[in-house]
């Protein structure tokens, strides 16, 4: 979820993520040490549409349209089974992926001036577990994660979250049908 490679975040970024906790268990140890979003407080995800919105530009009027957005997607399940590779990055794959991707789409269907990673890279569903190290350290954590793979999520809500400037914070969730 950086916006670059140093894990830095600005006060009032937001994010809209769907939080897994049933990686927790798998992921928890590796993403506190090697994901600076995790050491900045957002639990393990699949991330939706980050930057969204600045914080200053969500009001009741955006969570409305979010909740009514979110609504009309079903909740399903999501198995993690594999790892993939961005570089520098470790993640893991959810399959299937078209339900995060249907969600990607109608948030930037309603809001065209979020677009996912800020328009630098295409979308694509993932739970990242480590980022900025070198392969060497990407295939110690993957041989270590392996053991605890495949896992079943659970994907009932999408999360808001937003950057006080030292952390991300829960702000409000949206319940999918």
């Amino acid at each position: 979820m950086a916006d670059d490679e140093s894990g830095r975040f600005a006060a009032g970024q937001t994010a809209l993520v769907i939080p897994v906790p049933e990686a927790e268990a798998s992921v928890r140890t590796w993403r506190k040490r090697f994901d600076p979003a995790a050491r900045a407080g957002v639990p393990a995800h699949v991330t939706v549409v980050f930057p969204f919105l600045h914080a200053s530009l969500v009001d009741a009027a955006t969570c409305a349209a979010l909740d009514e957005i979110v609504a009309r997607h079903p909740s399903f399940d999501a198995r993690f089974g594999e790892c993939g590779r961005f570089p520098g990055v470790l993640y893991l794959v959810p399959v299937p992926d078209t339900p995060f991707r249907r969600l990607t789409q109608a948030v930037v269907e309603r809001w065209p001036e979020a677009p996912p990673y800020g328009g630098k890279y295409a979308p694509h569903p993932h739970l990242t577990v480590a980022q900025g190290q070198e392969e060497a350290v990407l295939d110690e954590i993957e041989s270590g994660l392996r053991p605890s793979l495949p896992f079943t999520a659970r994907v009932p809500t999408v999360d808001l979250v937003v950057h006080t400037g030292t952390e991300w914070r829960h702000r409000a969730s949206f319940a999918l049908r």
